[in-house]
């Protein structure tokens, strides 16, 4: 599958050496290291992190020594328990600060009334269900969020993701019914769609011409069996190992989704994101395994 010619950059996800949700894992790690070893990796680009500076001319020049740019940084949006002018008044100065550091795409989320970060919460038996009404309410907030970043010559893409409301594809499908396709793309994740027990290549297959992003990373299927089984958390999950990298995982047909990728007229970013404990999984050796594995299979 030759994607060479395909106008694709590949990135990391800081994610894989300091977890957000999880600030234990990796909480020595510095932002410099990260994008040092991104770098050293093979990588283009990074997304932010929460320990990336906030200054523009700051991480603009730790980038520029590493020859790394900016991508994407994940938005929680709160339409369902804020009102929407607090999420829009955020987004507009995320926006204003990724514009200035040269990436043109953000990935968002509701958030609202997301289990994502409790680790009390059972990861299926507890995640919640949204109303029609917020599902009203939310692509509403999306669609305005969609015409800002217009705007600005930017996009947005929405990350369906665990424990948000939005995780099955039919929650998913139900959500982009509702949402303009010209100001509200999709972010392709792998690794929650495969969580969330669906098909990633039948995902990709159905979304790949509205896809503005993408994040690549594999399931473990022995975890995502004890994960069910004990009834265990999102955040227990990820530090148990249910995700890891392409290449090291058993989940994802890889082969079908670089077919769909090859085949498809997509330009952007592939991001390696499959956060894990870095006590348990080096994050530059497995950063070097998916560089490796992605240029054995795309010639990337």
């Amino acid at each position: 599958m030759d994607l060479s010619k395909h106008f694709i950059k590949l990135g990391c996800a800081p994610i894989n050496w300091t977890n957000d949700d999880l600030p234990e894992l990796g909480g020595e790690l510095t932002y410099q290291q990260c994008l040092s070893e991104m770098a050293l990796a093979g990588f283009e680009g990074s997304e932010i992190g929460n320990k990336y500076p906030t200054d523009v001319a700051t991480l603009a020049y730790e980038c520029d020594i590493r020859n790394m740019q900016i991508c994407n940084q994940w938005f929680s949006c709160e339409f369902t328990t804020k009102p929407e002018e607090e999420t829009l008044k955020r987004f507009e100065t995320l926006t204003n600060f990724l514009y200035a550091l040269g990436a043109r795409v953000v990935g968002v989320c509701e958030t609202g009334v997301t289990i994502q970060g409790d680790i009390t919460k059972k990861m299926f038996d507890d995640a919640p269900i949204l109303t029609d009404e917020q599902f009203h309410k939310i692509a509403k907030g999306l669609n305005k969020l969609g015409q800002m970043a217009k705007n600005k010559g930017m996009k947005i893409g929405y990350h369906y993701h665990m424990g948000t409301g939005v995780q099955s594809m039919e929650e998913f499908e139900k959500l982009m019914s509702l949402i303009d396709p010209d100001l509200v793309g999709v972010l392709f994740d792998t690794g929650h769609a495969t969580f969330a027990g669906e098909d990633a290549v039948e995902v990709l297959r159905t979304y790949i011409d509205r896809v503005v992003h993408i994040h690549l990373k594999d399931v473990r299927s022995d975890v995502l069996k004890r994960v069910k089984e004990e009834k265990l958390s999102f955040l227990q999950a990820v530090k148990e190992g249910i995700y890891t990298v392409p290449g090291d995982g058993d989940m994802v047909d890889w082969d079908n989704i670089f077919k769909i990728i090859s085949q498809s007229n997509y330009s952007g970013w592939i991001v390696i994101e499959a956060e894990q404990d870095p006590a348990k999984a080096n994050p530059l050796e497995y950063a070097k395994k998916a560089r490796r594995f992605i240029t054995e299979k795309t010639g990337l």
